[in-house]
C-alpha cells in the first residue's frame, strides 16, 4: 500500500491526477487514498465528487487533519463557506507549519463577509510562512475588504515581489493602489498583467475602467468588446462594458448585453442587477427595474447607495417626491464613512445627489454634494499652484514661434479653452460641415509636447520647446500630421477639440504653421460652476477646489491675453453668447476664418449622429438655447471662494453684470 500510495502522490505532483487515481484504484477504501483521490478530482473540476470521497474518508479518520483540510477545500470550491470554515479551524492548529487551513480559513471567511476573522487568519498565516506569496495576497485581500488600501498594497506588493508571475497579485495591487488615489500607478500594475495573462477577465475589465476614468473611453470600450469577442461568457468585462454604454446613454446596447442569466458569483451579480435595472429606469420601464431591484437581496454597504439612488428614480419617475426625498436622505447616510464602496461608486453617488437637490432647489445641499465628489477626486488628481504657474510665466517668457516647421498644411485646427466653454458644440457645428471631420479630443498634441519638451508640465518645458530648432520640427510634424489624416484622409479640415490644448500652443504653432486656433470662451462663473457640477473623466487636477477653479481659469485667460497678439489672425476667439445672440453671423465669421465655404448642414447640427465623449453630448444634440447662461447667479451664495479667486486673477474684467 505505502508504495501505491507514495506513487499516486508523486503523480498528483506532476499534475496528473488521471494517473494518480489509477493508481489509488488499487487501496480505495484508506482514509489517506481516499483523501488524495478527493483532491484528484478537485483538480479535475469535480468538487461534488471530490466531496462525496472526502466525506467517507472523514468518516473513517474524524481527526485526521488533511482530510479535514481537503474537505474544507471541497466545501469551499462549491461556495459552502459556512461548512468549510469549521474544518479549516480544526485542521489549522494540528498542522501547526502548513498556512493551508489559515488561508483557506480566511478566504471563506472574507466571502462570507467576516473581515476580522480573515485578518486574523491571514496574519497567522503569513507568521507561518512569509515566503510564501499567497500568505502576503491573503492578507492583502483582507486588508482591501477591511478599507485600508495603502497597507494592502504593502502585502499586495509583497506577493509580486516573491512570485513575478502571480497575475491576480497584480490586479489587486493595482486596485489597492487606485483606491489609495493613485490611479496611474494601478494602470500601469494591470498592464503588468495583461502581459502576463493577456486574456485576464478582471485585468482587463478594471484597466478599461481605470482608461474610462482618465479619459480613455475609445480605448477602453474597444478592449472590452476584444476580450468579450474571444470569451461571451466573461461577465465582468461584460458589466464594465455595459457602465460604460450606461454612462453615455446608449441603453439599449447596455441592456442587450446584460439581458442574459445573472452571474453565480453573488457580489456580480447584485452589480449586475443594478446595471440592468438602471437601463431599464432608462428605457422607462418602471415595472421591469423594480423586479429586478427586488431580486437584489439584502444590500451590504458597497451597494446600498447605489441601490437607494435608483429606487429614488423610481420614486421620481412615479412622481412620488416623499419617497424621493427619503430615499435621497437614506442614500446620503449610508454613504457617510463608507470605505467599502469602490471610490468611484462614492464620487458618482455624490454627483447624483447633487444632481438630485439642484433639481429641487436645494442648491445648499448640492454644493455639499459636489465637495465631497471633488474631495475624494482629488485624492487621484493632486494640484498644484506653483508648478502650474511657473509653467504659464515660461511659456509667456519664450514668447517667440520662430523659426517654423516647412510644411503649410492647413488641415489641422485647434479648437481650445477651459471645458464647458463651448468648445463640444463649435466642434459640433463644424463636424457638420461636409469639409470637416470632427477628431474629437486627441491626445497626439500633448505626447508630442512630452516627447519633445521632456516633460508634459513644468518650468523648464517651454524652454526646451522654444528652443527647437527647424529641423527639430519638420521631423515631429510628420508624425502628427500622419495621425491626423488617418482619421479622414479626404477631409480639407480635421477637428481636435482637447481644450487644454491652450497649454501646449507654443508647440502647436510652430510645428505646423498653416494650423489654426479657435479659443473658446464663456462667463468664467458659468464656465467654472459647469466643470464643479460635472463628474470629468480624465485629468483635470484644478478643478477639485473652488478657490483653486477660479485661479486656474484666471492663468488660462492670462494664456490667452499673450497669445492673441503672437498668433495673430490664426487665432480666433469666440464666445459662446455669440452664437445665441445671432448664429448665422458667427457661424460666417467661423467659416471665413478657416477658409470653408457656407453649408447650411452646420445649422442643423444639432442633427448630426456622430459620437459625442464629452459631458456636452446632450446639449450638442439640441438646438442653440440661452439654459446655461448666468446660471452661477443661483449659486453666487455658495461660490464666494470661487468668485473671490476670479476677480484678484482679473478673470471677470469686461463681464457683464460682474457685481450683481
Amino acid at each position: 500500500m505505502h508504495s501505491t500510495l507514495t506513487a499516486a502522490q508523486e503523480a498528483y505532483r506532476a499534475g496528473n491526477p488521471e494517473a494518480a487515481l489509477a493508481l489509488l484504484t488499487q487501496i480505495a477504501n484508506q482514509p489517506e487514498a481516499l483523501s488524495l483521490a478527493g483532491l484528484c478530482h478537485l483538480r479535475r473540476n469535480n468538487p461534488a465528487k471530490a466531496l462525496e470521497i472526502l466525506t467517507n474518508a472523514h468518516t473513517q479518520a474524524p481527526t485526521d487533519p488533511h482530510i479535514r483540510l481537503h474537505l474544507g477545500i471541497a466545501l469551499q470550491t462549491l461556495a459552502r463557506h459556512a461548512e468549510a470554515i469549521p474544518h479549516f479551524r480544526a485542521a489549522q492548529p494540528l498542522l501547526p507549519d502548513d498556512p493551508a487551513p489559515l488561508l483557506n480559513l480566511a478566504s471563506s471567511a472574507l466571502v462570507l463577509g467576516d473581515i476580522q476573522e480573515a485578518l486574523r487568519a491571514a496574519r497567522r498565516a503569513r507568521l507561518r510562512a512569509p515566503h510564501l506569496a499567497q500568505s502576503h495576497y491573503v492578507l492583502g485581500q483582507a486588508l482591501l475588504a477591511a478599507g485600508r488600501p495603502r497597507e494592502a498594497t504593502t502585502a499586495f506588493a509583497s506577493a509580486t515581489k516573491l512570485a513575478p508571475s502571480f497575475t491576480e497579485a497584480w490586479v489587486n495591487l493595482a486596485i489597492a493602489r487606485y483606491r489609495d488615489g493613485a490611479i496611474e500607478p494601478a494602470k500601469r500594475h494591470l498592464r503588468t498583467a495583461l502581459a502576463i495573462d493577456p486574456a485576464h477577465r478582471a485585468a482587463t475589465a478594471s484597466l478599461a475602467a481605470f482608461l474610462r476614468l482618465t479619459g480613455g473611453e475609445e480605448e477602453a470600450e474597444a478592449m472590452l468588446r476584444a476580450l468579450l469577442a474571444k470569451d461571451p461568457d466573461a461577465d465582468t468585462v461584460r458589466l464594465n462594458l455595459a457602465a460604460t454604454l450606461l454612462q453615455e446613454n446608449r441603453d439599449t446596447e447596455a441592456a442587450t448585453l446584460l439581458d442574459r442569466p445573472d452571474p453565480a458569483d453573488p457580489n456580480l451579480r447584485q452589480h449586475w442587477l443594478l446595471q440592468r435595472a438602471l437601463a431599464a429606469i432608462h428605457a422607462k420601464r418602471p415595472n421591469d427595474a423594480s423586479a429586478l431591484l427586488d431580486r437584489i437581496g439584502p444590500a451590504g454597504p458597497a451597494i446600498a447607495p447605489l441601490l437607494a439612488w435608483r429606487r429614488l428614480l423610481l420614486a421620481e419617475a412615479a412622481s412620488d417626491r416623499a419617497e424621493a426625498t427619503a430615499q435621497a436622505r437614506s442614500m446620503a447616510q449610508a454613504l457617510r464613512g463608507n470605505e467599502t464602496m469602490t471610490p468611484e461608486h462614492r464620487i458618482i453617488a455624490h454627483y447624483d445627489l447633487a444632481r438630485f437637490w439642484s433639481r429641487r432647489g436645494a442648491l445648499a445641499d448640492a454644493v455639499a454634494h459636489w465637495t465631497e465628489g471633488h474631495r475624494l477626486l482629488a485624492r487621484f488628481q493632486p494640484f498644484s499652484r506653483d508648478r502650474f504657474r511657473q509653467f504659464a510665466d515660461a511659456t509667456i517668457a519664450h514668447a517667440g514661434i520662430t523659426p517654423l516647421a516647412t510644411n503649410r498644411d492647413e488641415t489641422p485646427v485647434f479648437i481650445v479653452g477651459m471645458p464647458r466653454s463651448g468648445t463640444t458644440l463649435v466642434e459640433q457645428i463644424l463636424a457638420a460641415h461636409a469639409d470637416v471631420f470632427g477628431a474629437g479630443e486627441r491626445p497626439d498634441l500633448e505626447e508630442a509636447f512630452a516627447a519633445l519638451a521632456g516633460a508634459v508640465e513644468g518650468p523648464d518645458a517651454p524652454a526646451r520647446i522654444a528652443a527647437l530648432n527647424a529641423e527639430a520640427l519638420d521631423a515631429a510634424a510628420p508624425r502628427y500630421l500622419a495621425r491626423l489624416h488617418a482619421l479622414a484622409p479626404d477631409a480639407r479640415r480635421i477637428v481636435d477639440k482637447m481644450p487644454g490644448n491652450y497649454r501646449y500652443l507654443a508647440l502647436a504653432a510652430r510645428m505646423l504653421p498653416a494650423a489654426r486656433f479657435i479659443w473658446c470662451d464663456r462667463d468664467p462663473r458659468d464656465t467654472a460652476l459647469s466643470i464643479f457640477s460635472l463628474r470629468f473623466h480624465g485629468y483635470h487636477p484644478y478643478a477639485h477646489d473652488l478657490a483653486d477653479l477660479g485661479w486656474t481659469i484666471a492663468e488660462e485667460r492670462r494664456l490667452r491675453r499673450h497669445w492673441q497678439p503672437v498668433l495673430g489672425d490664426r487665432l480666433l476667439v469666440l464666445r459662446l453668447d455669440n452664437w445665441i445672440a445671432d448664429f448665422p453671423a458667427t457661424l460666417a465669421r467661423v467659416t471665413s476664418f478657416l477658409g470653408l465655404p457656407y453649408d447650411p448642414a452646420c445649422e442643423r447640427f444639432h442633427t448630426l449622429r456622430r459620437r459625442v465623449l464629452t459631458a456636452s453630448r446632450n446639449q450638442v444634440r439640441e438646438q442653440i438655447n440661452a439654459r446655461g447662461i448666468g446660471r452661477w447667479r443661483r449659486y453666487a451664495p455658495h461660490l464666494a471662494p470661487l468668485i473671490d479667486a476670479l476677480e484678484h486673477g482679473g478673470a471677470l474684467d469686461g463681464e457683464r453684470g460682474t457685481g450683481s
